[in-house]
């Protein structure tokens, strides 16, 4: 269904799915059933912006409390 983005089967994922151990997730999507068709059928992506977001938190974690804003900047900038 989400390889081949095919929105008319989200419908009975959920049905299936609203059954079993993933009943609350299943409830979650239903509630936000317009924006998961969404995704299933535009093209467009937020991976690059979350996947930019998760590496600057992990270097943020990583520098707690070691240097300052100086430190963190070069440490950024030479991990890209």
């Amino acid at each position: 269904m989400i390889r081949e983005r095919r929105p008319p089967d989200l419908d009975t994922w959920i049905d299936t799915a609203a059954r079993g151990l993933l009943a609350s997730f299943a409830n979650g999507l239903s509630r936000d059933r317009a924006a998961v068709a969404a995704a299933l059928v535009e093209p467009w992506s937020n991976g690059q912006t979350e996947g930019q977001i998760t590496r600057l938190k992990l270097v943020k974690r990583q520098m707690y409390g070691r240097a300052k804003l100086d430190l963190l900047e070069a440490r950024l900038i030479g991990a890209g």
